[in-house]
C-alpha cells in the first residue's frame, strides 16, 4: 500500500497550533461515499527543521525581503519568524502518534539533530537542495533512522554519491522521483523517470515527491509503481505564505487519499480473467445463440437457424457444435434463446 506523507513545511506560518490542526486534519477518515467504504487515510506528516546559522550566507540572510509573502523585513527575519522550536516539533510529533501517524523530520542542517534529543522521528527526509551535501547525509546517517532522498535537483552520480554515503550504516533508504519547479509544469515532471529508478535501485523503495497542481500526478505515479506519495498540504490555499497555494487544501487532501486508495484497488494482478463482479452484467448483456425464426419440435438444427441476442446465459457462439444437427424436444419461438432443456439428449 502506498505510504502517504502530507507535508506542512513551511504552511504553519510559525504557528504551532496551526501545524497541529494541519494533522488534525491528515488523520481525518475517508471515506467513498460511492461504494460506502472507509480507505486508509494519510500516513504520516512532515515538519521541516533548520538551523539558521548554517542556512544561508550573511548577504542573503540580511537581502531586504518585501514579498507579500513575507513575514520580516529581512529574508533572515522572514526564515526565522517560520522556524518553529525544537519543542514545538515535539509537540507535533506527539499529536501525530497519538492521531496514529508517522512522522517524518526533514534535517537540513547536522545542528537541527538537536531535535533527537527530544524524540526519535519514523523517518528522516533529505530535501533536494540537500542531495548533494554529504556532511549532512553522513550524520544523519549515523542515526539508523530510515532515510527518504528527494531527487528534485539531482541525476544518478549525485544519487549514487549519497547512497555511498548512507550505505555506510544502513540501507533503510527510499528514493523520490522529484522536480524542484514550483509549481512544476507537467511538460517537465517526467514520471518515467520513477520507472527508471525502480530498475535501477531495485533494492530501495521508489516513490515520488510532487510539486505539481492538482491531484492527477500523484495518483498517476503510484499507477507506475510508486510506493511513497508526498504532496504539501495547507488548512487554505488562500494563506499568506509562497507554499499554500501550490499545496492542497482540505478537500483536494481528501480527494488525493481517495483516488489513490482506490487505484490501488484498481491496479490488480498482471493477468487477465473474469472477475466474479461482472457476472450478473456478463449473463444480461453477454449474447446467446437464439432461433432466427420459429423452430418446431422435431426441428434439426442448422447454422442457418441461429443468431445471437442477449441474454448471455445460453450456448455462446463458439459452442454451436453442441447445438447444430441436434433434434428439438419442444418448439422454440423466433428471437428466444435455445437453451439445454429444448433438445433432445
Amino acid at each position: 500500500m502506498t505510504y502517504i506523507i502530507g507535508e506542512i513545511g513551511q504552511n504553519h506560518n510559525g504557528s504551532v497550533d496551526l501545524a497541529k490542526l494541519m494533522v488534525e486534519i491528515a488523520a481525518r477518515p475517508v471515506i467513498d461515499k460511492l461504494f460506502n467504504r472507509s480507505l486508509k487515510p494519510l500516513d504520516a506528516v512532515k515538519l521541516t527543521k533548520r538551523d539558521l546559522s548554517q542556512e544561508l550566507s550573511a548577504s542573503a540572510m540580511n537581502r531586504p525581503y518585501d514579498s507579500p509573502h513575507s513575514f520580516g523585513k529581512t529574508y533572515g527575519e522572514h526564515r526565522a519568524f517560520l522556524e518553529l522550536t525544537d519543542e514545538e516539533h515535539f509537540e507535533v510529533y506527539r499529536l501525530a502518534k497519538e492521531k496514529g501517524l508517522d512522522f517524518v523530520e526533514t534535517l537540513t542542517a547536522p545542528g537541527t539533530l538537536s531535535l533527537l534529543k527530544l524524540f526519535t522521528p519514523d523517518r528522516l527526509k533529505v530535501a533536494s537542495r540537500d542531495l548533494t551535501n554529504l556532511p549532512l547525509l553522513e550524520v544523519m546517517a549515523e542515526t539508523k533512522i530510515p532515510i527518504i532522498l528527494s531527487t528534485g535537483m539531482g541525476e544518478k552520480k549525485e544519487i549514487d554519491e549519497a547512497l555511498e554515503v548512507i550505505t555506510k550504516y544502513h540501507d533503510q533508504i527510499s528514493i523520490l522521483h522529484c522536480l524542484s519547479e514550483y509549481p512544476a509544469q507537467y511538460k517537465n515532471i517526467n514520471l518515467k523517470t520513477i520507472l527508471y529508478l525502480k530498475e535501477n535501485y531495485p533494492q530501495y523503495t521508489i516513490g515520488y515527491s510532487d510539486h505539481s497542481i492538482g491531484i492527477a500526478v500523484p495518483v498517476a505515479a503510484v499507477a507506475m509503481g510508486a510506493e511513497i506519495i508526498e504532496k504539501h498540504i495547507t488548512i487554505d490555499r488562500q494563506l499568506k505564505g509562497t507554499d499554500h497555494a501550490g499545496s492542497l487544501g482540505i478537500d483536494g487532501l481528501w480527494r488525493m487519499v481517495r483516488d489513490i486508495r482506490n487505484i490501488e484497488l484498481a491496479l490488480g494482478e498482471k493477468d487477465i480473467f473474469i472477475p466474479d463482479a461482472v457476472e450478473t452484467a456478463r449473463k444480461k448483456l453477454e449474447r446467446s445463440i437464439a432461433a432466427k425464426k420459429e423452430l418446431p419440435a422435431g426441428h434439426i438444427i442448422r447454422e442457418e437457424d441461429l443468431h445471437l441476442l442477449s441474454p448471455g446465459d445460453g450456448y455462446q457462439w463458439r459452442d454451436r457444435h453442441l447445438l447444430i444437427g441436434k433434434k428439438l424436444k419442444e418448439k422454440v419461438p423466433a428471437d428466444e434463446i435455445i437453451y439445454k432443456k429444448h433438445i433432445e439428449d
